[in-house]
């Protein structure tokens, strides 16, 4: 049977203890083959063979404490998803929306009940509706702070008031009436802990006995029977606001990356028989087209049929200058365009437009694990155990053997339970990945998952492709040299004589034409010399435009003139000889000139320590000289397998190498390398064969990535010496009798709420 693949958006999730206990419980169930999970994006995959019951994954996750929704196109069977996202780019791209608004609603019934699954259905009907203000609502819906209401509507929240006013009640009757003072505390305690001995057995049934609610409880029934009753109930209290504030942090690093499809407008003007009409933008169909007036955003993925200008991409791709576009340039969804009217012919569907498939890509990407994490994930597997028995023998060994009273060991064994909570040390390394991810994607930086981001900060060696990677990939004009004539006739008359021509050396001469503003008269009897050139009749004068070796073959070439070509040749230029009635008249060279940034871009790498080498098909001289302007080792003349040998043997002599090309004739480089990276404006090809794309195409992008990649373990590090660090403090602190539970408590809360704060530095970084 072939296996399938479910996403589910998963709503109340904010550490990665949640996440351990969904993954544990669902991995359980008959015919469940694998399941990843993702606390920042909030999302679920299950692949299962086809023979699961669904509902009883959906009932397994309610019955945890939280509210679940299938994502819409789940039809994808799972070997297929890699290599073609397509099947799952298929859901509404409102679902990222849709879904976390569905979680703010549960909460105002309470997602405990397994039943409430019933409500997803009808909310999803009234959704489209006035789909346009929920969905700017929900985007930003988390379980804890969701945007359609503030955070004390939520659930969690209601509860963490309630005890927080029991609490309060509890002191106020223990001053007035002491007797009663501890039965109070006791009653204020319940309040807050009856919920979370609920999802602390619910976690135990489902194979994770040892889950932060399991040590909560323990802590707190334990501190009532010791007559800690007081500090049982602050320790609740102040456990329910800690996860307010997790939940809230979680809630933040998760819309980063959800904002980005706010950034497509709802609407769309539909050219319908000579007319337009406003239609919503997610039923525009591939080959519709639209039109855009200056200052509105693009509102599909299209190709410009008329009109010319200023693109202002900076929400999708970073770029801050707006970009000129014209007549069958491609332009994203969610940008702005400038100063003039255009017409667009819609190429993508709602659910399949580039910011739609980047937010897909992303939330892919969260749910893959990088190294650290699962190392993080099988070292707190030992640890929370470890920590159990550490408090149990601190609890039993002084009383037992060095006559040490009860109540005060057993007191600091609940201490160690609580500081043994591995939530901050669990989420120290997905929270930051998540926001490097958003922030990459922001800035135009695609990178599919957190081994891709680990592995590109210890990248040492970049294999470039030359075309269109390093170079702009179409030819520019680069001397013009005139026997006679001037520069401009010399120009004017080779323009004549490619007019209409579509060859990038043709378009090169008539770009710098237009460039230069040179006339360019109509030319009578224009034709074709194959493999020679091309030759015509202007106002009495008979014009050629050839190559070298033809106008050799002529004997119209002087050795000056011969002498003045092979000095271009040699600097990589391809040369057309221009004769004006048999006599040599001018010579037109042209190449394909470096990117703007390449050669900073290029700068960049070296200054990170990390070396660059050019692999491309052209032939060496071409090579050698845009090599040479670059400053960069080459290799020339390559067919796609020697560039995939290329790669291989750097990789046999130490270095850690990503190749970078356009995702095509590249592939197979790219597949080798440790990493590949596609150049491109968010091509098919580009994003969804290599390990990550760099969408606005500049060099400069690559040192950006492995910076960002650096940033992010620098950012790790931090956050596991914040979280053990605090732990090992309080757990001294505690054994000598210095601090009590609710310190415990606040170091935990406070160390996650600290890692979480310190991950989404990561999402305000100008890279």
């Amino acid at each position: 049977m072939a296996e399938s693949e479910t996403r589910y958006r998963v709503g109340g999730m904010d550490c990665a203890s949640c996440a351990t206990k969904i993954d544990t419980a669902v991995r359980r169930l008959a015919g469940v083959a694998d399941v990843s999970v993702s606390v920042m994006a909030g999302t679920m995959t299950v692949r299962h063979d086809g023979s699961s019951d669904l509902k009883a994954i959906e009932k397994k996750v309610t019955g945890l404490g939280y509210s679940v929704a299938p994502l819409a196109g789940n039809v994808a069977p799972a070997h297929a998803h890699s290599s073609q996202h397509r099947h799952d780019h298929g859901h509404d791209h409102r679902d990222h929306a849709d879904h976390d608004h569905d979680h703010a609603v549960h909460d105002h019934e309470g997602h405990d009940h397994a039943g409430h699954s019933h409500d997803h259905t009808s909310h999803d009907d009234d959704h489209s509706h006035d789909h346009g203000e929920k969905e700017i609502e929900g985007l930003h819906g988390h379980d804890h702070a969701p945007m359609a209401g503030p955070w004390w509507q939520s659930r969690k929240g209601r509860l963490t008031i309630l005890s927080g006013a029991a609490l309060v009640a509890a002191y106020a009757v223990g001053h007035l009436v002491p007797a009663i003072a501890s039965y109070a505390f006791i009653v204020a305690m319940l309040i807050g802990l009856v919920p979370i001995a609920r999802r602390a057995i619910m976690a135990a049934l489902s194979g994770t006995p040892f889950s932060i609610e399991m040590l909560m409880t323990i802590a707190a029934v334990g501190a009532v029977i010791i007559n800690a009753g007081e500090e049982a109930a602050t320790v609740v209290f102040l456990f329910l606001v800690g996860e307010l504030l997790e939940g809230v942090a979680a809630g933040k690093a998760r819309e980063s990356i959800q904002s980005l499809t706010a950034l497509v407008p709802k609407t769309a003007l539909l050219e319908d028989n000579g007319q337009t009409r406003e239609v919503p933008a997610e039923s525009l169909s591939v080959g519709a087209i639209i039109m855009v007036r200056p200052g509105d955003r693009i509102s599909a993925d299209g190709i410009i049929l008329s009109g010319e200008s200023a693109i202002d991409e900076a929400p999708v791709t970073g770029e801050s200058t707006p970009v000129r576009k014209g007549v069958d340039a491609v332009v994203f969804a969610g940008t702005v365009n400038g100063d003039a009217v255009l017409r667009v012919r819609v190429t993508a569907a709602a659910a399949d437009n580039t910011i739609a498939r980047v937010v897909k890509l992303v939330e892919e990407a969260q749910e893959s694990k990088a190294p650290t994490e699962r190392f993080i994930d099988r070292f707190s597997r030992y640890y929370t155990p470890g920590v159990v028995v550490v408090a149990a023998l601190v609890a039993v060994v002084p009383p037992l053997l060095f006559a040490g009273p009860w109540g005060e060991w057993v007191y600091k064994g609940l201490a160690i339970l609580l500081i043994g909570c591995p939530c901050a040390l669990v989420i120290s390394t997905p929270a930051a990945i998540a926001a490097s991810l958003s922030s990459g994607a922001r800035r135009g930086l695609l990178m599919k998952g957190g081994a891709v981001l680990e592995t590109l900060g210890k990248v040492t060696m970049v294999a470039f492709d030359k075309t269109g990677t390093l170079t702009e990939g179409k030819p520019q004009v680069t001397d013009i040299i005139s026997f006679g004539l001037s520069e401009a006739q010399v120009l004017s008359r080779a323009a004549v004589l490619e007019q209409g021509s579509s060859h990038p050396l043709a378009l090169a001469i008539l770009n710098r034409a237009k460039a230069d503003g040179v006339p360019v008269p109509p030319a009578f009897e224009l034709e074709a010399l194959p493999g020679k050139g091309v030759s015509g009749k202007v106002g009495g004068e008979t014009l050629d435009l050839l190559s070298p070796p033809a106008a050799r073959e002529r004997g119209t070439l002087s050795a000056e003139q011969d002498a003045r070509i092979t000095a271009l040749n040699d600097e990589g230029k391809s040369v057309s000889v221009l004769l004006v009635n048999g006599v040599g008249a001018g010579l037109i060279a042209m190449r394909d000139e470096p990117r703007e940034d390449a050669e900073a871009g290029l700068a960049a790498l070296k200054s990170a320590g990390v070396k660059a080498m050019m692999l491309t098909g052209d032939n060496k001289r071409t090579a050698a000289a845009v090599a040479g302007m670059l400053g960069i080792d080459w290799r020339g003349e390559m067919m796609p397998e020697d560039k995939q040998r290329v790669v291989g043997e750097l990789k046999r002599q130490g270095f850690i190498v990503a190749k970078v090309g356009d995702g095509i004739n590249d592939a197979p480089a790219l597949a080798t390398a440790d990493i590949g990276i596609a150049m491109g404006g968010g091509t098919d090809v580009a994003l969804e064969t290599a390990d990550a794309a760099v969408l606005h195409g500049r060099v400069g992008d690559v040192a950006r990535m492995i910076e960002l990649s650096k940033r992010t373990m620098r950012n790790i590090l931090q956050n596991i010496t914040i979280a053990l660090g605090l732990k090992a403090v309080f757990l001294v602190t505690t054994i000598a009798g210095i601090t009590g539970l609710w310190p415990a408590i606040l170091a935990d809360t406070g160390a996650t709420v600290l890692v979480t704060i310190n991950a989404l530095r990561l999402l305000r970084i100008k890279i």
